[in-house]
This record gives structure tokens, sequence and C-alpha cells, in this order.
């Protein structure tokens, strides 16, 4: 399904992106791999220095973003993090 955005542009179904970005996340969340593959830099240069800063100990947010992902259906997922661009969580 296909979702219009804000500007009345259409959003692909973008399952294999929240398939990807979960699986990321869970694994190599930790480097903020998952955040890059979304388009958020900014928030994956971030989750970066935070786990360095905190010897590892950021990573459970990472962990936790996986799992929402691959609990959310498609169509929330494109809404909020690629029609919305939430950043975090």
């Amino acid at each position: 399904m296909n979702v219009i955005d804000e500007n009345g542009n259409t959003v692909p179904n973008q399952e294999s992106k929240r398939i990807i970005a979960g699986v990321l996340g869970l694994i190599f969340g930790y480097l903020g791999i998952h955040k890059f593959v979304l388009g958020y830099t900014k928030e994956g240069i971030i989750q970066l220095i935070a786990t360095f800063i905190t010897c590892g100990f950021a990573g459970i947010i990472p962990f936790i973003e996986g799992i929402i992902y691959l609990t959310k259906s498609d169509e929330e997922f494109v809404e909020i993090y690629q029609v919305n661009h939430r950043g975090w969580f």
C-alpha cells in the first residue's frame, strides 16, 4: 500500500527497508547503521558517539528501536519514519 505524504507525494511501500533497519538495529544498532539505512545521518552519528562514550551501554536504544521497527505494520512504519521523519523511537 502506498502512502501519500503532506506534500501530496506518493511514498512507496517500505517493507524491505523496515525489515532491514529492524534487523540491523538488533544486531549492529550500536553502530547506528539502522539510522543510516533510514536516511537519518545525524541520528546515526549521535548513536555511534553515544555508544563509544558509554562504552556500549547506549546500544540498548537501537536494540529497542529494532524491535519497534519489526513490530510496526508497513503503513505505521512509513507514516512515522518516512513521512514524518521521526528520528528516535
